[in-house]
């Protein structure tokens, strides 16, 4: 089995700069990925016949070992002490890839309304007050493999290969040994599609039972990693390898095991642009940070002698909650190094925010690399309050963010109900409450405006709420001028009904920069199983970004196709949630 694994490890190596155009050693070609398009009118086509077969919802039965523990132990439950919240710092807010200043003349953060969930597979706002959110939580600012490129640390903050400041957000898998089914390609598409998470993080337990260091099938578990980084670098994600200690307690219990382990990851995914290193999940148990530290040295010097460059995530005391005292003694002998801040919102509140702003503001890079919306036991009821709060201090500091679970296990802080059976094409009804909240939370889900009229991220006058994003350099530029730019076009053509809307536009560069949301509605008078669309500018553009939809340019079109998941149209059906940023030209008018 260890040989055919490595054959196969070694093969997807050498396919992997032809398959993605974005390894370390084509990070010039992968970062420049702004392809010369142009315009804005529209053409559609629809292909296929009704009956078509648009395939199976990937449903697989999920479900844990019998005696499987939970997401914690039980001594968590002591993990903190409720205490008045704090607000979010007063400081520049900032939207996954983008610049974060907190300097003279950053923007004033901006609250959204309180926000509607949204149906993952409609798109269209489900009811029920989701909560204020924070920042500009869509898929304009998401930070993605193909265009960021490899992450390294600045000072506090997460950064891209230009230098750009980055969040990420994305979830968790629960234990690969008890909930493997999750990852497939299908359910990495669509967190990444509809659910604009640009990270995955693979929870690979050590001590609980099955796990890597308590007879678990070591080779089944790191065949579920190397599935699950691939099926990452597929979907335009980062991926998160996680050392997911727990019972252990001090991660020198198992330090063979951990060395051997990620020499193995590192030197099998030394030149992969999006894997980063969790290498303690929850040291607890009165694990001190000293020995927290040598661990960390050793595990990083290991990770280093075969991956100069990739970020690691160094876990903190008290199951990841300490992290004044790495603020107080970081460690020097190596860079890109970030450390853990782990928080459930129901029990941790305003005393943890306190303690993570202090430690960023000591300097310590901090990334929150698992909280849930419930208690520290995984379980209880939600507080959607404290996790705004939460949200609003993470996006003001710039801190990347990672949800517990992506599982139906009968827990609160799973985002799937027990009673749900998918692995993938999830809808509205599968989502538990922590789940309906973190897709709100991600997509940014917003109450209905006043306006009869009014569309999901505008006034009812028609101007985006959304501030404009900054330019490169971290100033806020000023967005182009709308006032001749139709905010929303319709047309009907090769049997769509087509709607676009300028969502947003600012500049960057120099240049304007335009954010368009389309939705098409069948009325070819039968189901089509793929649908294609042009889209015509008034002038060159480059696209900087794509969602639901596969792109190409000639001249002045841009030619959108569709997705596997999402080309099947049954007569009068409807798609949206397609989308795409643009650079240089806008729309052209009707």
């Amino acid at each position: 089995m260890r040989r055919e694994r490595d054959r196969r490890r070694s093969e997807k190596r050498d396919r992997r700069e032809d398959r993605t155009g974005y390894g370390r050693r084509n990070r010039l070609a992968g970062a420049c990925m702004a392809f010369l398009l142009t315009g804005f009118l529209l053409v559609g086509g629809c292909a296929g016949t009704a009956g078509t077969d648009r395939g199976g919802d990937g449903v697989t039965e999920s479900g844990t070992e019998e005696g499987a523990p939970g997401k914690q132990s039980p001594q968590e439950e002591e993990k903190g002490q409720k205490s008045e919240p704090i607000s979010a710092p007063e400081s520049g807010q900032a939207a996954a890839g983008q610049t974060v200043n907190r300097g003279e003349g950053s923007p004033d953060r901006t609250e959204n309304d309180g926000g509607q969930s949204r149906d993952p597979v409609s798109g269209q706002p489900t009811g029920g007050d989701s909560g204020q959110y924070g920042g500009d939580h869509t898929s304009q600012s998401l930070a993605v493999p193909s265009l960021t490129g490899a992450l390294h640390v600045e000072g506090t903050q997460l950064t891209g290969s230009h230098g750009e400041a980055v969040q990420l957000r994305g979830i968790s898998t629960h234990g690969l040994a008890w909930f493997p089914d999750y990852v497939n390609s299908q359910c990495f598409a669509e967190l990444r599609q509809s659910w604009n998470a640009n990270v995955i993080r693979l929870a690979m337990y050590t001590a609980e039972y099955g796990g890597y260091c308590n007879g678990g099938d070591r080779e089944y578990l790191k065949g579920l990693i190397d599935d699950g980084v691939a099926w990452a670098r597929e979907a335009d994600m980062y991926v998160i390898i996680d050392w997911h200690i727990l019972s252990d307690g001090n991660p020198n219990t198992h330090l063979d095991e951990a060395r051997e382990f990620f020499d193995e990851m590192s030197a099998l995914y030394g030149e992969e642009d999006h894997v980063l290193y969790e290498i303690c999940n929850e040291p607890n148990g009165g694990t001190s940070w000293s020995e927290i530290k040598e661990y960390a040295k050793e595990i990083a010097g290991v990770i280093r002698a075969n991956d100069a460059e990739a970020v690691i995530l160094v876990g903190t005391p008290n199951w990841s909650q300490y992290v004044d005292e790495a603020a107080a003694d970081p460690i020097t002998e190596y860079d890109n190094l970030m450390y853990t801040l782990h928080f459930y919102a129901a029990t941790h509140r305003g005393d943890l925010r306190e303690k993570m702003a202090a430690a960023v503001e000591a300097g310590l890079p901090v990334f929150v690399s698992e909280y849930g919306i419930c208690d520290a036991s995984g379980n209880g009821a939600v507080d959607e309050t404290e996790a705004n709060r939460w949200v609003q201090a993470m996006d003001a500091y710039g801190i990347s963010y990672v949800a517990w679970n992506l599982s139906n296990k009968n827990e609160t802080s799973a985002i799937l109900l027990s009673s749900c059976g998918k692995t993938a094409g999830f809808a509205q009804d599968d989502l538990s409450a922590s789940g309906r909240w973190l897709y709100g939370m991600l997509t940014g889900g917003r109450q209905p405006d006043s306006g009869a009229d009014a569309q999901e991220g505008e006034s009812g006058n028609g101007e985006t709420k959304s501030p404009p994003l900054p330019s490169p350099s971290g100033q806020p530029a000023e967005s182009p001028s709308q006032e001749s730019l139709p905010a929303r076009s319709s047309l009907t053509n090769g049997g769509f009904e087509i709607t676009a809307v300028l969502t947003n536009s600012w500049e960057a560069d120099g240049e304007p920069v335009y954010l368009y949301t389309l939705s098409l509605c069948n009325i070819s008078g039968s189901a089509c199983s793929q649908w294609a669309v042009d889209v015509a500018f008034d002038g060159e553009i480059a696209l900087l970004d794509g969602w639901n939809g596969d792109y190409s340019a000639d001249g002045s079109v841009l030619h959108i196709t569709s997705k596997d998941y999402n080309g099947y149209m049954e007569d009068g059906g409807s798609v949206s949630d397609i989308g795409f940023i643009v650079k240089g030209s806008p729309m052209k008018a009707e």
